[in-house]
């Protein structure tokens, strides 16, 4: 299995390779962030890393999503690589709208998992106004930041929205669906509804020297 594609995070073995680059330059601070906020939090909150595979401190483009899933904390990463067709569909959605990972960041609004065992429950005023704090401390790591894409209606909220504006006032915030099955497979159109909108993210980014 290559490590760069849909559902690789299925594999036990690369989880415990991405562990093992956590602290590369591009993403230590990030991972640094995540311990900071977990030891503040406590054990009981379980807050995935960013993926060492994205862009990290050097991103211009940070996606925010509303809170982690199941398949999130249990490859304990924020990553396109999850084993879920979200992941999925995220993943190829970007490479096809041409935005390189490398240039991209990926977080939650609500940055801990929300629900028991398995099963997540949606996101509400108060869990989005707890991480607010987190969101403005993760702000300071990213001094490239040109773009903020928030991702489905709960992050695209007039709250999350809100929010996300104060905090990055100097970036370009947009939204756009979910690449959840239950959107990208609803209607037939909706696929390429969201890859439209990713290649509108993609036209309003600056040029990138790789």
């Amino acid at each position: 299995m290559k490590m760069d594609e849909p559902k690789s995070l299925r594999s036990i073995e690369e989880c415990k390779r991405r562990l093992s680059i956590i602290n590369a330059p591009h993403v230590a601070p990030l991972s640094a962030f995540v311990e900071r906020l977990r030891e503040s939090m406590g054990d009981e909150y379980e807050i995935p890393y960013f993926d060492p595979l994205d862009g990290g401190t050097k991103a211009d483009c940070l996606f925010l999503l509303e809170a982690p899933g199941p398949k999130a904390v249990a490859s304990r990463f924020i990553s396109r690589n999850n084993p879920d067709e979200s992941a999925k569909n995220f993943f190829l959605l970007n490479k096809e709208a041409g935005i390189d990972r490398r240039r991209t960041v990926v977080w939650n609004i609500v940055p801990w998992y929300i629900g028991t065992g398995k099963k997540i429950r949606p996101a509400n005023m108060k869990d989005i106004g707890d991480a607010e704090s987190a969101l403005r401390e993760l702000s300071t790591l990213l001094p490239a930041l040109h773009s903020v894409v928030l991702v489905g209606n709960k992050a695209s909220s007039g709250k999350s929205r809100k929010i996300a504006t104060n905090i990055f006032p100097n970036a370009h915030v947009s939204s756009v669906p979910h690449p959840s099955p239950l959107f990208v497979n609803n209607r037939p159109e909706n696929r390429g509804v969201l890859l439209q909108k990713l290649r509108e993210v993609a036209s309003n980014l600056p040029p990138w020297s790789r």
